[in-house]
């Protein structure tokens, strides 16, 4: 995750509390994802960015889970992102992202 990102997404949660904040993913990698939501639940697992340390038990979905595709007006789902879906490993997706939410609600 950039570090610029990182910056932004500590500055909104300190600002307007991270209970208001909601992280939607698109990266294509499962690892990518992973390591994405490891960083703004847990905190930034290279050490490298403004997150490192700082576990901000942010929600994290991946656009492609079911709850979040079931909030997307189907039309603009269709349009924006269903063909990529189809090449994705959306399972793998969700699980990792799913994990990582998991491991940050503990905060």
């Amino acid at each position: 995750m950039d570090l610029q990102i990182q910056a932004r997404i500590k500055e909104l949660a300190e600002q307007i509390g991270g209970e208001k904040i909601v992280v939607l993913l698109g990266a294509a990698e499962p690892d990518s994802a992973s390591i994405a939501a490891e960083t703004v639940t847990l905190g930034d697992p290279t050490y490298a960015g403004t997150l490192a340390g700082v576990p901000l038990g942010l929600s994290v979905y991946h656009i492609v889970e079911p709850e979040i595709k079931a909030e997307v007006a189907p039309n603009v789902y269709e349009e924006q992102i269903a063909m990529m879906e189809m090449v994705l490993d959306v399972d793998r997706l969700t699980a990792e992202v799913s994990k990582m939410r998991q491991e940050g609600s503990k905060f």
